[in-house]
């Protein structure tokens, strides 16, 4: 872990190492973020983030949602992703639960280019099948929305991690 006034005498590129994952596979945030430096707090950093997302392009936001992996799915992630879906339950899935979390993602990617976000922290993998279920309902901007609402909890409960 690291404290705010470590963080603070970082180099750019050590900020950008440091903080890169807390947005999945988008250094560029933390890149960015590190202008902003001194830094008074774990929230100003994270605002800082926050903030360089709501201002980037629409096409930065969603190569940003497009960069995280499918909920239950067996491919490639990110160490934090990988920790997280193992702790909802995602990597122990049963044959017929993997089938219909296949099925759902395929459903939901289908209709609305990019995969279903949710900070699964703290939920079980019944509760994540459920908000998927209510969610592929949504319309294509409300979804775009709550998934970028939904990566910037997860970047919160990163950087706790990550910050003392």
């Amino acid at each position: 872990m690291y404290t705010v006034d470590a963080l603070n005498q970082t180099s750019l590129e050590e900020f950008a190492a440091i903080l890169g994952g807390v947005f999945e596979d988008s250094p560029w945030i933390a890149e960015k973020a590190a202008a902003a430096k001194p830094f008074s707090s774990k929230e100003r950093v994270f605002q800082a983030m926050v903030n360089i997302l709501e201002n980037s392009s629409k096409e930065q936001k969603l190569a940003l949602i497009q960069a995280h992996p499918n909920l239950g799915g067996r491919m490639e992630m990110s160490a934090h992703s990988n920790t997280e879906q193992e702790g909802a339950g995602l990597k122990q899935l049963t044959r017929d639960e993997y089938e219909k979390f296949q099925a759902m993602n395929q459903r939901y990617m289908e209709k609305f280019g990019f995969p279903f976000i949710l900070a699964v922290r703290g939920k079980g993998k019944k509760e994540i099948y459920q908000a998927m279920e209510a969610r592929v309902n949504h319309g294509e901007e409300e979804e775009f929305e709550t998934a970028l609402k939904e990566i910037c909890k997860i970047a919160r409960l990163r950087l706790e991690e990550i910050i003392q």
